[in-house]
């Protein structure tokens, strides 16, 4: 991150800053695609029971959406700061050391980090009993990162720029109430599951979300399109902690992080290369057409994990599950001894 940020407005040449692009770490989906994010979840899993689980990846990616959120506020400072006399280039230049400083931060946060090592068996593959299963994830999740490529934050405000006219200030704090409502979608998303269970959460949170964002694709009045996105934005992330919850649940504790990479690394491959077709398509007759594909593609996923997975459940669902059994079984019974009373 360090590296990154200083190299970008330090190098004029466009093939080091398209180097910098491809082995740094800014991407155009605001979202951290390093390989910290496998690591991450498979950390926070072996560090709480099957039951909260859930609770602590809402709080993870609560604290990280809120940030995003602030981040993406800040992006209004060059406009600020160009009101102040100072250049739009050397504003934006700012903005890039500010985003080393925060690398070098991170570094000093990871280090206090607690150290662990998991020692794996070694007679059976980083991915053993739940090859299949994790293959099976991984292809769907493709399919939703290649969809959720064609609205990347960065295609979505040009298209706004293009076709409202929007200015840089105004989509940073658009924005910034995306990521507001994204985030305070998590934990709602962490109490939906313990009532309805990860899968149902995932697919009939996401399948609206995705219609709102084809409804935008086709409004021509700002305000109805930016609060169909804001809607969308309300619940087209509670999949996120729900997703990874589920991942971490159906695969065996030394599997983790190795499920966690196999299901990330197709999913950064896929959402890179639908930003290529959907800057083609903006360029059409109708731009509206990448969110459109987008919402299309994201419902097609959703039916497909429903059909897919939705008589796999993960260990505290079959626990749940387990106790309404014996709850029905123990009313019948009172029931039952009602009658021969009775009779």
């Amino acid at each position: 991150m360090a590296f990154t940020g200083l190299a970008f407005p330090n190098f004029q040449h466009i093939a080091i800053i398209v180097i910098v692009g491809f082995i740094g770490t800014i991407n155009p989906s605001t979202g951290d695609l390093g390989i910290l994010v496998p690591l991450e979840h498979a950390m926070l899993a072996r560090g709480v029971a099957d039951q909260e689980r859930t609770h602590a990846f809402s709080r993870y990616s609560l604290v990280g959406s809120l940030s995003m959120a602030v981040g993406t506020l800040a992006a209004a400072f060059p406009d600020v700061l160009t009101h102040q006399g100072i250049g739009r280039i050397d504003a934006f230049r700012l903005m890039f050391y500010a985003y080393a400083v925060l690398g070098l931060a991170c570094t000093a946060l990871y280090r206090r980090l607690p150290h662990a090592r998991m020692a794996e068996p070694s007679h059976h593959a980083p991915l053993g009993p739940s090859r299949h299963i994790v293959y099976r994830l991984a292809a769907l999740f493709s399919l939703d990162a290649f969809a959720g490529g064609f609205v990347v934050q960065s295609l979505l405000a040009l298209w706004l720029f293009e076709r409202f006219d929007l200015s840089v200030s105004a989509a940073s704090v658009f924005f910034f109430w995306a990521g507001i409502l994204s985030a305070s979608s998590y934990p709602v998303a962490a109490r939906l599951a313990a009532r309805f269970g990860l899968v149902n959460t995932m697919v009939f949170t996401h399948i609206p979300s995705n219609l709102f964002l084809i409804l935008a694709a086709y409004s021509s009045n700002l305000y109805a399109t930016l609060g169909l996105l804001l809607l969308r934005s309300a619940l087209s992330q509670m999949d996120v902690p729900t997703r990874t919850s589920y991942v971490m649940a159906v695969v065996t504790p030394l599997e983790r992080a190795t499920a966690a990479s196999v299901t990330a690394v197709p999913r950064s491959l896929a959402s890179a290369i639908s930003p290529t077709f959907a800057g083609l398509l903006l360029t059409t007759a109708f731009p509206g057409l990448p969110l459109i594909l987008s919402g299309s593609l994201k419902i097609l996923y959703d039916f497909a994990l429903l059909y897919s997975f939705h008589h796999l459940k993960p260990p505290e669902e079959m626990v749940r599950s387990a106790a309404r059994e014996v709850a029905r079984g123990d009313l019948h019974r009172r029931q039952d001894m009602k009658c021969i009373t009775l009779l």
